[in-house]
């Protein structure tokens, strides 16, 4: 018999039933009494006070204690309890004292059905206070462990531990008082986010790798030796804050000693390798590099086209790169690239958005920011100057993009006087360092000597050059700069180096010694992570660029060292990779028609996609200027000539302008002017409404890019963080019977191996067979190349179409075609386990047609009816 009993102790009649209640275990652990057992043996004959029930009087039944019962059920709280199904992947319960169990069917690899009750476990606590048993039957849910299926434990969890609850004050409107107990913590669950991450690359392969040399064979890569238990040495991090900013550019400044910024962890890998250099691999060298090597000037690390492959390729979060980056080398300090008012995207920003970004960036880990302005339009790099000095503790660099040949009489446009007018400009804006950025290796050694030498003594802060080795002389070019005063020079340890990536360190520091400005180094030491990269590199094999050896070719179509990476593999993607040689003469020749334009991202990209486009389309430049072809160009090259870019120096050239702007009228002021100011409070509130956990960081990467966010964010839900997977892994997935080790936290790392991979069923789903730390898991996974022969209900997507709100079997369909239904109108019922859900209009309207029928079986968002639009 059920009843309630109120606080004067009435009696309220709830029910009263022939069989034994599911209850019936909270009396039992109250009681000691075995109440199936005893029913058993009166139904057979025997008395209460047979010596084998032992119940002689009521004296005999004492409580004891208190205890408490709930049930593990397939179900979503968050969704009104809607029960789920599926296969149970992972199943781990939990006991200890006073902790009883009554479960059937529940093991991993158990499908759960929609037509059947959806509890899995019945979990009682016993405890001598109702307090005492609360906190019991808490710790046991906590330690439990089911995974392929949603399921009630966190609501049961926020029920048991509310205070009044185990106070035991809790009544029928318990739950409607209590909105909160909803309010569920999402659980991690990596690994089973890791498996289903590895279970898709075995079946379907890394969509980012395009081709898999099955003889390939990797090296193990050796990190070198270091104290990982000493204090770091000081190094210029340590310095700029001792010093301060003005302090440290002057003992910069007069530094005998040539420094060298390292950019191994950034420009060296976007250069070489499409970007594509993981967090984890670097995390591995990366405090053993700063306690060796602390006289390093500064490590660049972030910025330029790492923000985005990290979030849309690699799917990890570009802060928490860099917040791991600063932790690991807390002594040297960070560099990034900054596109001026483009941040570190294509486009432009609002002014707030850009000054807000810089302070972030500086607050997590940047000191030192490279800014430059793909035209060298000093009116967009204002703003971040400006922001750096007035927002951050760190250094601006401002720089002046180098293209053309000083030396070269035919060279009217970018003189040398042009990039000492700039410098100047610069300079008095109040940059701190002053960058020459040489994105495409065009400074031949001689015009390095003349350009040093004469900002020398046009400016008086520090000089900072950087280069790519596209053309393999650019050492040459860094001896003379050295002789010439420069300050600072971008190197790449040397199995990073060279090509389109930065000149070598290695050979740098071995060439220098005994010379006046030597930078003493440990060479032995430097080669030991020389060698680490060169295993590692191995890893990045399918986004290698082709180039086997340095080209004078780059004095000719001027590629960017960054741009050259990915323009291949752009080509390749478009069916045009038999004709790199004809996207180079293109580039050429679109350079020419757009006025010899400074070329570094974007600008650099705007040139890149006409060539892409001119060569896909087999465009003369001809075909270009023919303002009747109606060409639709780019969105790129028409965003460049409406001016989003800023002013290219000297111009646009009209006639093309106008063919590709068709009578639009062009910007003639910063793009920036024209856009509204993002108001943080208000925007970052909407953000977080639709994008859960997350924080102000993740706003501002998609205040940047949209788009590339919300896939980024909805495959980290899917997947968990994969960052921390090795490599190997990430890219090809584990061969039968391989294993890995996965460190999915401090001190926390779990043991994979792949079993076996199951043929595809009737649906083309594969089953993957792992072990994880040592237990068997099954993920299921969809084979993309499988074509299924069974047949499958087209899904409801559109506002007008109304598809089933979970999986199960129409029991009855309320409605036909050509009928009028009013807002909430019954359509249809649905059953799934042990209930019926009954689905109505969501506005007013005529059925446009029944697609299902009654006793079909359905599956989550199947098209059952669709209204007239």
């Amino acid at each position: 018999m059920e009843f309630l009993v109120d606080k004067k102790e009435n009696i309220f009649f709830i029910e009263v039933n022939h069989r034994i209640q599911v209850e019936h275990t909270i009396t039992e652990e109250v009681t000691g009494i075995d109440i199936v057992r005893s029913q058993i043996l009166i139904a057979k004959g025997h008395r209460l006070d047979d010596p084998r029930i032992f119940i002689n009087s009521q004296e005999d039944i004492k409580c004891n204690g208190y205890a408490i019962q709930c049930r593990v059920t397939t179900e979503d709280p968050g969704n009104n309890f809607r029960p789920d199904y599926g296969t149970i992947i992972a199943y781990r319960n939990a006991g200890g004292f006073g902790i009883r169990l009554d479960e059937g069917s529940s093991y991993p690899g158990v499908r759960i059905s929609p037509f059947f009750d959806s509890m899995l476990v019945k979990v009682s606590a016993w405890g001598r206070t109702l307090k005492g048993a609360s906190y019991r039957l808490h710790r046991t849910l906590r330690e439990f462990r089911i995974r392929g299926v949603q399921t009630n434990i966190g609501f049961l969890e926020n029920v048991i531990n509310h205070p009044t609850f185990y106070r035991g004050e809790a009544t029928v409107k318990f739950i409607d008082n209590h909105p909160e107990l909803f309010e569920i913590p999402r659980k991690l669950d990596r690994g089973t986010k890791t498996l289903s991450y590895l279970a898709d690359v075995i079946v379907n392969g890394n969509p980012d790798v395009k081709f898999i040399d099955t003889n390939k064979q990797f090296r193990n890569p050796k990190t070198p030796v270091f104290d990982r238990y000493g204090d770091y040495p000081e190094g210029t991090k340590d310095r700029l804050d001792r010093l301060g900013r003005e302090g440290f550019t002057k003992w910069l400044k007069e530094e005998k000693a040539i420094q060298f910024t390292d950019t191994t962890f950034r420009d060296a890998h976007q250069s070489l390798l499409a970007t594509r250099v993981r967090t984890v691999d670097m995390l591995k060298v990366a405090e053993g590099f700063a306690k060796n090597h602390p006289q390093i000037f500064s490590m660049e690390v972030w910025g330029g086209a790492t923000f985005d492959v990290c979030m849309r390729f690699l799917h990890e979060n570009p802060w928490s790169r860099l917040k791991l980056l600063r932790e690991a080398m807390p002594n040297i300090l960070l560099q990034m690239l900054l596109r001026g008012s483009n941040a570190v995207g294509y486009k432009a920003y609002p002014d707030n958005l850009i000054e807000k970004f810089i302070e972030k960036s500086w607050e997590t880990g940047i000191d030192v920011f490279r800014i430059f302005d793909s035209l060298n339009w000093v009116e967009a790099m204002k703003v971040s100057i400006k922001a750096v000095r007035e927002r951050t503790g760190g250094l601006a660099e401002a720089c002046i993009c180098y293209t053309g040949d000083i030396c070269s009489p035919d060279n009217k446009k970018y003189t040398l006087n042009y990039y000492l007018d700039m410098a100047r400009q610069l300079e008095d804006e109040g940059a701190h360092i002053l960058g020459i950025k040489d994105m495409a290796g065009l400074l031949k050694p001689m015009a390095a000597q003349k350009l040093v030498t004469e900002l020398k003594k046009a400016v008086d802060i520090p000089i900072h050059l950087h280069t790519h080795d596209t053309s393999s002389i650019q050492a040459a070019s860094y001896l003379k700069a050295i002789e010439a005063g420069v300050d600072v020079v971008d190197v790449a340890l040397s199995a990073v180096s060279g090509l389109t990536s930065q000149p070598n360190f290695n050979a740098m520091v071995a060439s220098l010694e005994n010379h006046p400005r030597e930078q003493p180094f440990n060479l032995k030491s430097l080669n030991e992570y020389a060698n680490y990269w060169e295993d590692v590199r191995e890893f990045y094999y399918p986004f290698e660029s082709g180039l086997k050896a340095g080209t004078a070719e780059v004095y000719e179509h001027e590629i960017p060292g960054g741009q050259y990476s990915n323009l291949r593999p752009q080509a390749i993607a478009l069916g045009l990779g038999e004709q790199f040689d004809e996207i180079k003469r293109n580039y050429r020749k679109v350079n020419a028609l757009f006025g010899d334009i400074v070329k570094v991202t974007p600008s650099s990209k705007v040139v890149g996609d006409m060539a892409l486009f001119m060569t896909s389309n087999s465009l003369t430049i001809d075909d270009v200027n023919d303002p009747t072809k109606g060409l639709a160009f780019p969105d790129s090259v028409v965003s460049f000539f409406k001016g989003d870019l800023g002013q290219p120096y000297g111009g646009f050239p009209k006639a093309i302008q106008n063919v590709i702007l068709k009578g639009e009228a062009p910007l003639t002021e910063r793009p920036n002017l024209h856009l509204d100011p993002v108001d943080f409070h208000m925007d970052f509130e909407q953000f977080q409404q639709k994008f859960e956990g997350t924080d102000f960081l993740d706003f501002l990467s998609h205040q940047l890019y949209p788009r590339v966010f919300e896939d980024y964010y909805n495959y980290r839900h899917q997947y968990g963080n994969v960052w921390y997977l090795p490599t190997l892994a990430f890219f090809y997935g584990l061969n039968p019977n391989e294993e890995t080790i996965v460190q999915i936290g401090a001190g926390k790392s779990i043991i994979i191996k792949m079993l076996f991979v199951s043929q595809p069923d009737v649906e083309g789903l594969r089953t993957v067979s792992f072990e994880l730390n040592g237990q068997t898991r099954r993920i299921k996974i969809k084979d993309h190349s499988y074509q299924s022969t069974k047949e499958m209900h087209r899904k409801a997507v559109e506002e007008h179409e109304i598809g089933a709100p979970l999986p199960g079997r129409i029991a009855q369909v309320h409605v036909n075609a050509g009928d009028s239904v009013e807002e909430n109108d019954l359509l249809f019922v649905i059953e799934a386990m042990k209930m019926e859900t009954s689905v109505t209009a969501t506005r007013s309207g005529k059925v446009k047609r029944v697609v299902l029928t009654g006793g079909t079986l359905v599956e989550q968002d199947d098209l059952v009816v669709e209204l007239n639009p």
